[in-house]
């Protein structure tokens, strides 16, 4: 009798591709939804297949193996969550309390950053050390590109790294401890986040720019 990984390989090889109506994408988004809700052992292939109502042979159409699955959902967190930490922390801003509030546009819109998926990717690190590896990699890069950002609005290097290291794990920190509060009261402590990150009162209409955009996208 063929063990699982065997039969996995036989049905990879015979190139029988099941049904075809669904997609990578219908598998990816399955997984990453699995991985957020129950955590990486839950996502097998068998059972992504069974919610999919799939055989295992759709899914190797699109992928090697359970690691290569495992390894794109890896790349679509350092993709997503990361890469726009990264941007925005790169984008032109007139004055460091804008371009903080650049960053902060990821803490408040989930399409720039994940902040369940980021949890589950934490979680999973614990548990690997080859992701936390990884982990500990895109946690540098995002505080790096902080610094930088402190450092082009004329901050000394030792600061520049530590201010970007407070705002950074300050709202990691959020996330862990899973604190929820209404948007219009973040909004309502923006200005004295802003204070206490670069030491710099907002300039005129930036708050208020920021939290007409903020608000716009919550209620789209």
């Amino acid at each position: 009798m063929l063990s699982d990984s065997n039969a996995d390989d036989v049905v990879r090889r015979s190139g029988l591709i099941g049904n075809t109506k669904v997609t990578r994408e219908d598998w990816m988004n399955l997984a990453l939804e699995t991985l957020i809700s129950e955590g990486v052992e839950a996502v097998r292939v068998l059972a992504l297949g069974q919610k999919l109502n799939v055989s295992r042979s759709s899914f190797y159409w699109y992928f090697k193996s359970r690691q290569d699955l495992l390894d794109q959902l890896l790349d679509h967190w350092r993709n997503n969550n990361t890469r726009f930490i990264v941007e925005q922390a790169g984008r032109p801003a007139a004055s460091i309390t804008q371009a903080v509030l650049n960053i902060f546009e990821c803490w408040l819109d989930e399409s720039l950053f994940n902040p369940r998926l980021d949890f589950a990717v934490r979680a999973w690190s614990r548990q690997s050390a080859e992701v936390h590896r990884v982990v500990n990699e895109e946690d540098d890069k995002r505080v790096d590109a902080i610094r930088a950002m402190f450092s082009r609005h004329g901050y000394a290097d030792t600061e520049a790294f530590v201010r970007a290291r407070v705002l950074y794990f300050t709202q990691i920190g959020y996330y862990s401890l899973e604190i929820v509060e209404p948007v219009s009261n973040r909004l309502f402590l923006t200005p004295a986040y802003l204070l206490t990150h670069t030491g710099k009162e907002p300039r005129a209409g930036e708050v208020e720019a920021f939290a007409e955009k903020m608000l716009a996208k919550s209620t789209g």
